[in-house]
C-alpha cells in the first residue's frame, strides 16, 4: 500500500496547488499531464518490449485475449444495474450509461451531458474518476486477492494509459499487452455503447 498511497498524496497535493492557485499561470494554464503520459506510456513501452515474457502471454492466451475485455464490459454493467436498485432517483439506462464509460470519464460525461443533461454528466464524470482512482490505489490488493487481470478489469479503459504503469508494476510486464488491448477494445465502445444506452435501449 506504500507506493499506493505516495500516489494518492501526489493526487491530493496536486489538487490542493490547483485549488490555491499558488503554481504561475503558464503551468496551470498548460495540459502537462499530457506530456507525463506520454512519458509513462514510452517508459512502459520499453520496459514490455524488453521483456521477451511479455509476448508469451499473448502466445498462450490466444483468442482468449478477446474475453478480458468482454467480461469487463459485462462486470461493469451487471454492476452498476446492481447498484441503481438503491438509487431510486438513478433509472437503470442512466446507471448503464455512466457504468458504459468504463472509466473514459472526459468522453463519457460529454456524451451522457449532451444527451441527458448536466446533473448525470456531473455523476458519470465522478464516478469514472473514481474507477481510475480506486485502480490506482487498489491494484496490489486486487492482483493479491482476485488475480493478475484484477486491475486491468478495475482500470477498464484506463488500463491502456492511466493504470498501466500501477497494472504492469504489480500483475507483471508480461500483462502489460493484454492490458493495453483491454483499454483499446474499451476505448473504441464507449462512444458507442453510451449514446445507443441512452437513445436506443
Amino acid at each position: 500500500m506504500k507506493n499506493s498511497l505516495i500516489i494518492l498524496g501526489f493526487f491530493v497535493l496536486g489538487l490542493f496547488l490547483g485549488l490555491s492557485k499558488f503554481l504561475p499561470d503558464f503551468i496551470m494554464e498548460s495540459d502537462f499531464s499530457m506530456y507525463a503520459l506520454y512519458l509513462l506510456m514510452f517508459l512502459v513501452g520499453i520496459g514490455i518490449g524488453a521483456d521477451r515474457s511479455s509476448w508469451k502471454v499473448i502466445k498462450e492466451t490466444n483468442i482468449k485475449i478477446i474475453l478480458v475485455p468482454l467480461c469487463v464490459v459485462i462486470g461493469s454493467l451487471l454492476g452498476v444495474a446492481a447498484v441503481s436498485i438503491f438509487l431510486p432517483q438513478i433509472h437503470l439506462k442512466e446507471a448503464l450509461a455512466v457504468g458504459a464509460g468504463f472509466g473514459y470519464y472526459s468522453l463519457s460525461s460529454i456524451f451522457i451531458t449532451q444527451i441527458s443533461g448536466e446533473t448525470l454528466g456531473v455523476v458519470a464524470l465522478l464516478s469514472n474518476i473514481l474507477r481510475e482512482i480506486i485502480t490506482l490505489l487498489a491494484t496490489p490488493i486486487f492482483v493479491k486477492y482476485f488475480g493478475k487481470l484484477a486491475g486491468i478489469a478495475c482500470g477498464g479503459a484506463t488500463a491502456m494509459d492511466t493504470t498501466l504503469p500501477i497494472i504492469s508494476k504489480y500483475s507483471g510486464k508480461e500483462w502489460a499487452i493484454i492490458s493495453v488491448f483491454s483499454g483499446i477494445v474499451l476505448t473504441i465502445l464507449v462512444p458507442f455503447l453510451v449514446p445507443f444506452i441512452l437513445e436506443i435501449l
